[in-house]
């Protein structure tokens, strides 16, 4: 079955969307705007809680720079999994991170 232009645009647009969401802040937006699609969700949580360690780690001099380095790789190669149109989930983190956008989602009520 082939698919339609409407669902190529959709499926493209929502692969932006999760490529998007490892912007660290812009990751917040989009799991405000788009909670509701499993795949840019899945995504914007990984991206959430990247930012939130990311900036945690700018506080601690040093180790916490090089530290943001990995997280930097980590960013990186999750946009590029997202235009690939994969779930990819963050080695360590990624467990963590459904939990995590859960509760970004209900603590501030998007």
């Amino acid at each position: 079955m082939a698919q339609t232009q409407d669902q190529k645009i959709s499926k493209q647009e929502g692969k932006i969307w999760a490529a998007v969401s490892y912007l660290w802040i812009v990751s917040l937006v989009v799991l405000a705007a788009r909670k509701d699609d499993s795949f840019i969700r899945f995504h914007a949580n990984q991206g959430a809680l990247l930012f939130v360690i990311s900036v945690i780690f700018m506080l601690i001099p040093g180790i916490g720079w090089l530290l943001n380095i990995l997280i930097g790789i980590a960013a990186i190669v999750g946009i590029i999994k997202a235009l690939q149109g994969e779930k990819w989930e963050v080695p360590v983190l990624g467990g963590f991170a459904v939990q995590f956008g859960n509760w970004i989602i209900k603590t501030l009520k998007l």
